[in-house]
């Protein structure tokens, strides 16, 4: 939707006020529904900026942009194309400079702006409502491996398959544009340019309109809190895009709170709004929260959220946001002190998982065990840590979250970050049983909360996801060295150093095409692991088709113990009294056969017993089958599985038949 805008500039002795101008976004520059196109770029550290178009004549069109207020150039430009490319000279600089907001660089960050008209794509999704924070299942997904192709085509012809797969809403790894062949999209630079490396804007925006006509919302993940290091022009424009206020991880802090902190804030919401508004994107995910440094009210994060409802005019939407040290603030609501957004990603739920699939907790994964317990505490309450003390950061960690609903916290147990924390860019399945990682997907995919996996994951893909970039040659050097410092935290890695004594091999270089290729997904593996693969349906068809799972609410689920290895939670049906109750038992141990169970949680319905309704050791999962659970003389608990058990009702032991096979 255009927003009709006016310009005032000042003259010696007079104000002059220009037409009427339609802009979607208070900088960069947009065609005008007359033509011609209208330029617009914070530079308060130049005194002069013009507009430079290419042509096809030898000598390029250059418009000098008016000065305004606070440091703003702009002007129109009727000669001025849709699919012309631009550059600004800044005062008397020889270097041309690519646009801040660039909608497209078609030769990547270094090179020209391209005239972009959103407005020109037609788009097929007016019936299409959004997506609400609940009842989601996510599936994180980079294009440039998602497919052999690695471009947004390729992913379309892919949507059928996820949409039958079960899932409901798909995280894309970030596109703003970024330097060399291929990279992760975490050191973007030009925030509002998608990159060339995928296909063209309305590739994008064609991808998005084939999802939703397939059902499936889609939500782009942001980098807000640093800037990657090469192709980086907006110092060039204002130094007040970053401070030296505050200590980031990655670079200079994004100034959200000091001089100049108003232009800089516009453009990172002004880009929240955008993706939603240009794009039809049903929400955000926000990288490292912890790095968004903001002391001013309303914080950063709120205006965020606040802008992402208002470009989606009514349509649902979806906010998740990575914070590591689980602040629960950003997702209450705004008129409680909250930041407002929707979910969490939980750590906390995947360290448990890999320390009990790997058996494993070194490094970050030192304050976990991997006990049953911390699987019922963590489908209860969300987050492990509350506030109490995290000794591998010497400090206590998280806040209180008992209040929030479970779709508040994204749980997984791959994602980009921790498959390539391994050696050798390992998935959960190679590094532990068949058994166990079948029910631990159990778990994952029925559990309250929002689950999430990643691409690959359902069809146990063998294909590794290291960590990628392309960058020159003397940055390539310093991203190796400092991956390898970061992975010196795993004991077990440094084997793989490169100058470690007795290394067995070599850590994947970065900076390798050949490491980026092994990345990418062979889709033929979906029919070679039919087995998981059919196991990831049922789970989520069971999911989607019993409230008790897929709209499980806070205090729905109680858990207990049962063994060292092994647990049962019980989903207590709302509205169908205790005949519509559930039990998940997960066994990552060896077989019990306990006589008696003296706990209430396992009792069956009033007239009822338990009876197998899915179990991972089902033969069509490649298990190894499994029998009745509970009996007259006992239980039967199969080890390295996960048994779903409905009620059915009991009838007399002499009259009795095998209570019933697996549904699944």
């Amino acid at each position: 939707m255009l927003a009709r805008r006016e310009y005032r500039r000042t003259l010696p002795g007079r104000a002059v006020t220009t037409p009427a101008i339609s802009r979607r976004l208070p900088v960069g520059a947009e065609a005008q529904p007359d033509g011609g196109a209208h330029f617009r770029v914070w530079a308060p550290k130049r005194t002069r900026v013009r507009a430079v178009l290419e042509t096809s004549a030898s000598a390029p069109v250059s418009v000098a942009l008016d000065a305004e207020p606070h440091g703003y150039f702009s002007g129109s430009v009727p000669e001025a194309r849709v699919g012309q490319r631009y550059r600004y000279q800044l005062d008397d600089d020889t270097t041309l400079y690519p646009d801040p907001v660039s909608r497209f660089q078609p030769d990547g960050p270094h090179g020209p702006s391209e005239i972009v008209d959103p407005a020109a794509f037609r788009w097929t999704d007016s019936d299409w409502t959004g997506a609400p924070p609940t009842g989601q299942v996510m599936y994180e997904l980079h294009v440039g491996t998602f497919t052999p192709e690695g471009t947004w085509d390729g992913a379309i012809r892919r949507l059928p398959d996820l949409a039958t797969l079960g899932v409901t809403c798909l995280e894309i790894m970030p596109v703003a544009d970024f330097p060399g062949r291929f990279g992760w999209g975490y050191d973007g630079v030009n925030l509002f340019a998608p990159t060339r490396l995928y296909g063209q804007p309305d590739d994008f925006r064609r991808f998005v309109d084939v999802a939703h006509a397939h059902g499936l919302a889609v939500i782009l993940d942001v980098v807000y809190n640093h800037v990657g290091p090469d192709g980086n022009y907006l110092g060039s424009f204002s130094d007040g895009y970053v401070t030296d206020r505050y200590l980031n991880e990655w670079g200079e802090a994004l100034n959200f709170d000091g001089p100049d902190a108003g232009p800089s804030r516009e453009f990172f919401i002004a880009n929240a709004g955008y993706w939603i508004d240009e794009y039809h994107l049903d929400g955000l995910r926000l990288d490292a929260t912890q790095q968004i440094f903001d002391s001013s009210e309303p914080h950063m994060l709120t205006e965020i959220g606040l802008k992402v409802r208002e470009m989606a005019r009514g349509r649902a939407t979806i906010i998740t946001a990575e914070n590591e040290r689980q602040h629960t603030r950003l997702v209450r609501p705004i008129e409680r002190g909250g930041y407002g957004l929707d979910a969490l990603w939980n750590d906390d739920f995947h360290h448990s998982a890999m320390v009990a699939l790997t058996g494993r907790n070194e490094a970050y994964y030192t304050d976990y065990h991997g006990t049953p317990q911390e699987f019922i505490s963590a489908v209860k309450y969300g987050y492990l840590y509350q506030g109490q003390r995290y000794s591998w950061q010497k400090a206590r960690r998280g806040a209180p979250a008992f209040d929030l609903e479970p779709s508040a916290f994204v749980t997984f147990i791959q994602n980009h970050d921790q498959v390539a924390n391994t050696a050798r860019g390992q998935r959960v399945h190679a590094q532990t049983s068949p058994g166990r990682f079948r029910a631990m997907t159990a778990l994952l995919l029925l559990a309250p909360g929002t689950p999430m996996l990643f691409q690959g994951q359902e069809f146990a893909s063998s294909a590794p996801f290291f960590y990628f970039c392309d960058h020159v040659p003397e940055l390539a050097e310093q991203v190796q060295a400092g991956r390898k410092e970061f992975l010196t935290q795993f004991p077990t890695i440094t084997e793989f150093m490169e100058d470690a004594p007795g290394s067995v091999s070599r850590l994947a270089d970065p900076a390798s095409r050949d490491t980026f290729e092994r990345c990418k997904l062979d889709w033929s593996e979906r029919e070679q692991h039919a087995e998981i693969y059919q196991l990831h349906r049922d789970l989520l068809t069971l999911r989607r088709e019993n409230p008790v799972f897929g709209a499980a609410q806070r205090g729905s689920v109680d858990g207990s113990t049962l063994g060292a290895e092994a647990f049962v939670l019980r989903f207590f049906a709302r509205d169908d009294g205790t005949a519509g109750d559930r039990l998940l038992i997960v066994n990552l141990g060896r077989d019990l056969n306990p006589e008696i169970v003296p706990d209430p949680l396992l009792a069956p319905p009033d007239g009822c017993a338990w009876s197998v309704e899915l179990s991972t050791e089902a033969a069509r999962y490649g298990g190894s089958g499994t029998g009745p659970v509970e009996q007259d003389d006992g239980w039967r608990i199969p080890g390295h599985a996960a048994v779903v058990l409905r009620p059915v009702p009991r009838v007399p032991a002499s009259a009795a038949p095998e209570l019933s096979s697996p549904a699944f």
